[in-house]
């Protein structure tokens, strides 16, 4: 009896052993959480810029009537906006960096392995096609500009589902649901920023919630 709880914890042993090495298993759901956070706030400050210039309000060039400067008070918002998105996704990589580095300590596993590398390269390269897609639209000027929120949560969500394998396996239902979110986003444009917002702001968050009941409550 003795003799089989031993084999039975070896077993459980190796299992464990196995997933860890196959699987990045320091995600914390509170990174996420702060990510929806930054996201909703970077959405407040985009709509505004955005608002501001439809009002022609707070820009140097705004209030001229030339074409010309017109043009300028557009890449002047452009800009801000980018900055905007910059900002958010420094604060969201930094908070998951500090989260997750705390749980694969208090776990025992390192954070950067040659797991965490294969993780970050599948999600890399849907995210820089859509971060150069992204800037092509807005280089290509305001006809194209409504079509960058729903391409970055499709790209975003081809990012996640591409790096699920590689970490834990809720990833790819959230990664699903920005899919679907920026398809549905291409038919309504004028309200883009709101599909941003849902997708990058309120579904993180609820997702972080998920995974930190789910995984992280216990300690």
């Amino acid at each position: 009896m003795e003799n089989s709880q031993q084999h039975l914890e070896a077993l459980q042993d190796i299992r464990q052993m196995m997933k860890q090495s196959n699987k990045f298993l320091s995600l914390s759901g509170l990174s996420g959480i702060f990510a929806g956070l930054y996201a909703l706030i970077g959405a407040y400050i985009g709509n505004e810029l955005i608002h501001d210039f439809a009002e022609g309000r707070g820009y140097t060039y705004a209030s001229v009537d030339s074409i010309t400067d017109v043009r300028q008070a557009y890449n002047q918002v452009m800009i801000m906006c980018v900055l905007v998105c910059i900002g958010v996704l420094g604060m969201s990589i930094l908070t998951a960096l500090f989260f997750s580095g705390k749980k694969a300590k208090r776990n025992g596993y390192k954070l950067f392995d040659h797991t965490a590398l294969r993780l970050l390269i599948n999600m890399l390269i849907p995210l820089a096609a859509g971060g150069i897609f992204s800037l092509a639209m807005l280089y290509h000027g305001r006809s194209f500009v409504l079509l960058i929120g729903p391409a970055m949560l499709i790209f975003y969500g081809l990012a996640l589902v591409n790096g699920s394998k590689y970490t834990l396996n809720d990833i790819r239902y959230l990664g699903c649901l920005q899919i679907l979110l920026g398809v549905v986003s291409l038919f309504y444009l004028k309200y883009s920023i709101f599909f941003w917002a849902f997708g990058f702001g309120v579904l993180h968050i609820i997702y972080g919630a998920y995974m930190w009941f789910k995984y992280d409550r216990k300690y």
